[in-house]
């Protein structure tokens, strides 16, 4: 195994769900990180909590991914210690509605494209090159069985993680030549706020979307994400795919808690 202690690990939106889980990962394994979500006060409540309980160094950075040019200055804006990236963690993302093309507002695609496509790459192209000429780094991209197994309401979404998959791969091409590692993890049904964001505020309809089985919790994408940048330096993970046990794609899943309430 790959010891991590004493890397730089930055990881976008770390405020909450997988983003959070991952941060309290690298914690313990020794990595200073830098933390990038949109709530600064959560982003300080983690904070707090990490250097409790694992003595870890932590910069933390309020950052909308849409910020454009916020996102631009990122690299320069990071204190000393922290400007020297080795593990990039592109997990900030959202879906939002899912009542087909025709229904998604023009505000939403943007907002959907921004922040999985344009903030994802950017913060790759911005960090990338430090990695090549260190000839270390890892960068993992957290993308979506919907990249591969597409539905309708998703067109958007579906979309910008299949950009993902295709991006994470076509990069490894681009740094075959290095020892910089690029993962993609892809999981299924995990639940967070993910499906909360998804419904704007709908609490039953996010509910829904697990009820009856047992999803993937945010933890267990940690344990994934942890697997991949702990590997021996000969070692690269390209693509991790998950599902909830009884899932076998977005929309073929079984709810055996469901009928066990009804007997």
């Amino acid at each position: 195994m790959t010891s991590l202690a004493g890397q730089v690990a930055l990881i976008t939106g770390a405020s909450s769900g997988i983003g959070e889980a991952i941060a309290w990962k690298f914690a313990e394994a020794g990595t200073k990180l830098v933390l990038i979500a949109r709530r600064s006060e959560r982003l300080s409540s983690l904070k707090s909590q990490l250097t409790e309980k694992f003595n870890a160094q932590v910069e933390t950075v309020t950052l909308d991914m849409q910020d454009t040019p916020k996102l631009k200055q990122l690299p320069s804006a990071l204190p000393d210690g922290f400007q020297q990236v080795d593990i990039l963690v592109n997990n900030a993302g959202l879906a939002l509605g899912k009542s087909g093309l025709q229904g998604t507002s023009l505000e939403d695609i943007e907002t959907m494209v921004n922040t999985n496509v344009l903030a994802a790459s950017l913060l790759v192209r911005l960090f990338c090159n430090g990695m090549l000429e260190r000839n270390r780094g890892h960068i993992i991209n957290i993308s979506s069985i919907a990249a591969k197994q597409r539905y309708p309401g998703g067109g958007i979404y579906c979309g910008t993680k299949s950009y993902i998959d295709a991006f994470t791969e076509a990069i490894r091409h681009d740094f075959v030549n290095s020892q910089v590692k690029v993962t993609a993890v892809s999981p299924g049904a995990v639940q967070t706020e993910f499906s909360n964001v998804r419904y704007k505020g709908d609490d039953a309809a996010a509910n829904a979307t697990y009820e009856g089985m047992q999803p993937l919790l945010a933890a267990d994408i940690a344990d994934q994400v942890m697997y991949a940048a702990t590997r021996p330096a000969n070692v690269q993970i390209g693509e991790i795919v998950s599902f909830a046990t009884t899932q076998a794609s977005p929309w073929n899943v079984a709810r055996p808690l469901a009928d066990k309430s009804k007997a």
